[in-house]
């Protein structure tokens, strides 16, 4: 253990005992909280000395990289392509529960990194900035999917005018996305907006992220969990499931037959039903 890192434990129990909070120690030492927490609970229960020594002692001992099996490799690729990209922890869930296998969760971030790009932790929590508001038509288009089982809606929605378009597509994938992209904008959007705001799925990473400045000249990921952000859209899908295509399942193949459906309800909800926004209501591109 260098010197560096023992003059921080050891700093790291004097705020304490100033009365700073963990997370504070955390920001101040530039350290994650949990580090802190484990730092300041192996001081309590050992004392700093013998637990400084500890740590010095097991820097020095090699520690052996674990290897994952090729097929556990595969298995947990192929979890985060069935289940949409998910996290981590979700991974550790179904290995165990279909496989038997445990592993940890850095352990299976390092297999995920084999094979894609991981955004870091830290852009999870990055200054995003104001969410974007609208005082006229073609300033903020907000995007989302709804899953259907085999088939997924992308949808999108002006916030000021309401005005909203659908592309129904067999996989949530960052390529349906950008085809989503180039067709609602153009026929939609004229084409360029001043901003565009998406959630943080896969579905808007990659040739999406690549394609969207085309069309706007901001792109917002909005903060996960915080479905306020993306009211508008959220509002929007809501009305498709209740009024159009319902809480069903569908395969792929159903993309066809649905089409005139999706029409049909777009065609209402743009010139037939009336939008509580509006006072008074009316529908969105009534003339």
């Amino acid at each position: 253990m260098n010197m560096e890192k023992a003059t921080e434990m050891v700093l790291a129990q004097e705020l304490f005992e100033q009365g700073l909070s963990k997370s504070a120690i955390a920001r101040r030492l530039g350290r994650d909280r949990e580090t802190i927490r484990l730092w300041l609970r192996g001081i309590e229960q050992q004392g700093q000395k013998a637990f400084l020594d500890q740590q010095a002692r097991a820097c020095k001992v090699p520690r052996p990289t674990r290897q994952v099996d090729a097929v556990v490799k595969r298995w947990i690729w192929q979890i985060r392509e069935r289940e949409q990209g998910c996290c981590g922890q979700k991974i550790a869930y179904f290995l165990e529960r279909e496989h038997g296998v445990k592993l940890s969760v850095p352990k299976i971030y390092e297999v995920l990194a084999e094979k894609y790009v991981l955004r870091s932790k830290g852009k999870k929590n990055q200054v995003r900035g104001p969410v974007p508001q609208a005082t006229a038509a073609r300033q903020v288009v907000q995007m989302d999917s709804v899953d259907f089982g085999g088939l997924f809606a992308f949808t999108a929605v002006d916030i000021f005018s309401r005005e909203a378009d659908v592309l129904l597509r067999p996989a949530l994938t960052a390529e349906n996305g950008a085809a989503f992209l180039h067709r609602c904008m153009r026929r939609r959007f004229n084409r360029f907006v001043q901003g565009v705001q998406t959630d943080g799925g896969s579905e808007f990473e990659a040739e999406f992220a690549r394609q969207v400045w085309n069309y706007c000249g901001q792109h917002r990921i909005a903060r996960p969990y915080k479905k306020n952000e993306q009211a508008h859209i959220e509002s929007f899908n809501r009305t498709l499931r209740k009024e159009c295509l319902g809480w069903k399942k569908y395969q792929a193949e159903d993309a066809g037959r649905l089409l005139s459906q999706v029409e049909m309800f777009l065609e209402r909800y743009h010139y037939q039903r009336p939008h509580l926004a509006f006072k008074p209501m009316r529908p969105p591109l009534e003339k």
